[in-house]
């Protein structure tokens, strides 16, 4: 069965609640591996006797293979098949997990990291491609509400199961416990996602492309984890960063001057899908940055035990509950632009909240409130940014527009990671000594605020409008245009309209 405008699934069925139940517990399962890791980095660090540097490589083996590989993830959903693309990657996940909770050593569970990123990578973008192919046209940005939200428990549910986990038995659990949930998402996908593929996709998806990417992307994160340990002009760090910056320039060059590129150059001619993925890749490197030091403050500097470290985040996870949902309907009816500029703003104020917490802070005093503000801004944000990123592309590259976004959060994830730490002055043993992590916590902080807000910032650029259907076809390339140089294309708005510079659009 492949979904079209006409006969997409339609919101309150029993088809829309298998479609979502499916794709929320897969796409869960991957964003809470992300929190529970989280959780458990300190454990992990004193079993298998990590540096800060290999604290970085657990996280951004996983976000290195993720990032890089989720484009071509994406086009192979929108070749093949997105639900088998899906089931592929929930299946290489679970055993990677497997895999992950086996390792002995902090340079073997790297490596398995990275074979578990090339899971995520190939079921993230499938499980947003899924509803965006499936459901009916006025039902995707509510599916996608209800995706962003129900998801998005499962990250901020993670700290507190994880934080369970871990102080039950060991962090090793933190990973077990993706392998009967990826047995289920197997057979709930067989029984109730329906097939979908662009039927006008010829060829095979670029993979030199895909190896340019994930080669620029490798190089450029290995330099900036290893520089703060081995300085700036070690050659290792100087032949990574080159090979980086270089492989990067090829893949935008190949992508300009391909006839079947991996990313379409043509998606970013529309503002707001550029202006979206901006304020993505801003949002998620102060998220990262934050989320990877949070629970190490709480555990190290408060001391917390893990469980307790994961509680602290429950009231998050309420709002996330009971807000996400809410906010994707809100901007469906008014349009999404308030909530992208005011949400990243209020989570950088959480943030700078957040500096109150050291030691001798009380829970009920400075954690719940910070905790309170950033879970309001997050739950007025992320779901909003997601529909908008997908209504702004076309039909067709549904899986590529996925995984672009993911693949630009993922980015901004592992740049915060491989960054931060040392931007806040924390290398070697640093996280566990509680003064250290302290002053390097308060530095991140302040930058991690400052992206967040920039996020919002960059949001008032975006044009206002209702999700509707996206446009059936990418805007036209400059010299196409019948209005040269005085028009521009809303790809919220649905159809193309042509409007000369300077004149206000209904909703702006």
């Amino acid at each position: 069965m492949t979904a079209t405008e006409d006969t997409g699934i339609r919101w309150g069925t029993g088809a829309a609640r298998g479609v979502l139940a499916t794709t929320i517990l897969g796409s869960g399962m991957a964003m809470l591996d992300g929190t529970i890791v989280n959780v458990a980095l300190p454990r992990i660090g004193a079993e298998l006797n990590a540096s800060v540097a290999g604290l970085q490589w657990i996280l951004d083996g996983y976000l290195l293979a993720l990032a890089a590989l989720i484009l071509v993830a994406g086009s192979l959903g929108d070749r093949y098949g997105r639900r088998r693309m899906y089931l592929i990657g929930v299946v290489w996940f679970g055993v990677a997990s497997g895999l992950c909770a086996a390792a002995t050593s902090t340079e073997m569970l790297v490596a398995m990291r990275i074979l578990q990123g090339v899971g995520g990578a190939l079921l993230t973008p499938g499980s947003l491609a899924i509803l965006q192919s499936s459901f009916a046209h006025d039902a995707r940005a509510r599916a996608i509400g209800a995706w962003s939200g129900l998801g998005g428990i499962a990250a901020a549910a993670g700290p507190l199961l994880g934080g369970f986990l871990v102080q039950v038995w060991s962090w090793r659990l933190a990973f077990l416990i993706n392998v009967p949930i990826a047995l289920v998402v197997v057979l709930m996908a067989r029984r109730f996602v329906p097939e979908s593929r662009d039927e006008d996709a010829t060829g095979h998806p670029d993979f030199g492309a895909a190896a340019l990417g994930a080669l620029g992307l490798a190089g450029v994160t290995g330099a900036l984890v290893e520089a703060p340990g081995r300085g700036i002009g070690d050659p290792v760090v100087l032949v990574a960063g080159l090979v980086g910056v270089a492989g990067l320039a090829a893949f935008v060059f190949v992508q300009h001057r391909s006839r079947e590129p991996l990313v379409p150059p043509s998606l970013f001619r529309d503002r707001t899908f550029t202006l979206a993925n901006a304020l993505t890749f801003a949002m998620y490197a102060a998220l990262g940055g934050v989320m990877m030091l949070l629970v190490m403050q709480l555990q190290v500097s408060l001391h917390y035990s893990p469980t307790a470290s994961g509680l602290a985040g429950l009231p998050l996870t309420v709002i996330m509950l009971l807000l996400s949902g809410r906010s994707g309907a809100l901007a469906q009816r008014i349009g999404p632009r308030l909530q992208l500029v005011v949400g990243p703003i209020v989570v950088g104020v959480g943030m700078l909240l957040m500096l109150r917490i050291a030691p001798g802070a009380s829970y009920l005093g400075t954690v719940l409130p910070a905790v309170v503000v950033f879970g309001l801004g997050l739950a007025t944000v992320v779901a909003p940014v997601t529909a908008t990123v997908l209504a702004a592309a076309p039909d067709r590259y549904a899986g590529v527009a996925s995984g672009v976004n993911n693949a630009i959060a993922r980015s901004g994830g592992l740049l915060a990671v491989a960054v931060l730490p040392a931007a806040a002055g924390l290398t070697g043993e640093a996280y566990a000594d509680p003064v250290a992590l302290t002053a390097g916590w308060r530095v991140a902080l302040v930058i991690c605020a400052a992206l967040a807000i920039a996020g919002g910032l960059i949001a008032l650029g975006i044009h206002n409008g209702v999700l509707a259907p996206p446009s059936p076809a990418p805007p036209p390339a400059d010299d196409e245009c019948p209005h040269l140089g005085e028009c521009y294309h809303c790809g919220v708005e649905g159809p193309p309209t042509h409007i000369r510079r300077g004149t206000p659009v209904a909703g702006d």
